[in-house]
């Protein structure tokens, strides 16, 4: 396996035995769930959004236009193998460069992705990668 991949696996599996911002914030005002029927995936994504502001979901009170611009290059890293020109911009992210091979993971690596999108775009969203 590729040093990429091996990153890859040790996020995955970091993530997996310790979770991060796993929580519905008391505040919550959107809402959006997330399911890949073929790997299984499924989840829930809350937000609290306040005055354009992302303030709680777990990370750095991002801007909705950050997330976007964060969202798009992390999509086009893991379907068309372009990293944005800023390396730093994707930080840990950049691991899933390789999953563009397996197409099938790219689904799943995004959906997270386009749940936090249909949170943004609506109060109550289901969302599928498929």
């Amino acid at each position: 396996m590729s040093e990429l991949g091996d990153l890859y696996q040790q996020l995955i599996l970091d993530h997996n035995r310790h979770p991060r911002n796993f929580q519905q914030p008391a505040a919550a005002n959107r809402h959006a769930e997330g399911y890949n029927p073929l790997c299984g995936d499924r989840f829930s994504v809350y937000l609290q959004v306040e005055d354009g502001v992302i303030r709680d979901v777990g990370f750095q009170g991002k801007t909705i236009a950050e997330t976007g611009r964060l969202f798009a290059s992390f999509h086009h890293l893991v379907t068309d193998g372009e990293a944005p020109a800023d390396p730093v911009e994707l930080g840990k992210l950049s691991a899933f460069a390789g999953i563009r091979e397996f197409p099938v993971r790219v689904k799943c690596a995004s959906l997270a992705w386009h749940t936090l999108q249909a949170a943004l775009d609506t109060k109550d969203g289901v969302v599928s990668t498929e």
